[in-house]
């Protein structure tokens, strides 16, 4: 029978996948049929932007191998986010750190926010050059399933400025989503935890010895 705990770690895993699930999918959504490509606005004044682009592939719009890539990445990202849930799950009821629960929930919901594009979105939308993207739209979608475009928005330069030699220098230009955003806090925090994890057994051993 589950503890208390295991089930509130079921509890926080559904919570963190329903939430950022939704997000992630509503704000794609939103863009994709109020937006062309390219299209952008202001959230933050310049520096934080609403900025329309479909990554092709792998991340920062690289391509991967053509169509059979796209598919073989597409089915990698499922076994991936399969392994990821089985592990999960698997671990709740061996009793892992509530810590590393979110964490790892965090990783795994993103790859899923992002595998959702990959494998529904070129059936469900038109295409979004030249004009705003129909959902469902009637003459079909433009791509066949597991190869459709990931959707990125978020724009948000650190710094956009002209040097003086005169060249255009922007640092960290690259453009993200909800899930993209998920799973750098997954990997970040899980990092963090796992050095606070290491570093707990060398201070008491340093308290017992004094």
């Amino acid at each position: 029978m589950p503890t208390q705990k295991t089930k509130q770690q079921y509890r926080l895993f559904a919570l963190i996948v329903g939430v950022v699930l939704i997000a992630d999918q509503a704000l794609k959504i939103y863009v994709k049929t109020h937006f062309q490509i390219g299209e952008e606005i202001n959230l933050i004044g310049s520096w934080c932007r609403l900025h329309f682009v479909e990554n092709e592939g792998m991340a920062f719009g690289m391509a991967f191998g053509g169509t059979k890539g796209k598919i073989v990445l597409t089915l990698l990202r499922l076994i991936a986010s399969g392994s990821i849930l089985w592990y999960l799950l698997h671990s709740i009821r061996r009793g892992m750190r509530t810590s590393l629960v979110a964490c790892i929930t965090l990783i795994f919901v993103g790859a899923v926010g992002n595998l959702v594009d990959s494998c529904f979105y070129g059936l469900i939308f038109n295409e979004s050059y030249y004009n705003i993207a129909q959902l469902f739209p009637p003459q079909g979608g433009y791509a066949p399933l597991l190869q459709g475009r990931v959707v990125d928005m978020f724009y948000c330069p650190i710094i956009d400025t002209t040097l003086s030699t005169g060249r255009h220098f922007i640092f960290f230009n690259a453009i993200f989503n909800i899930a993209d955003a998920a799973i750098t806090i997954g990997v970040f925090w899980l990092i963090i935890d796992q050095l606070i994890a290491i570093s707990k057994p060398l201070e008491s051993d340093t308290s017992e010895e004094n």
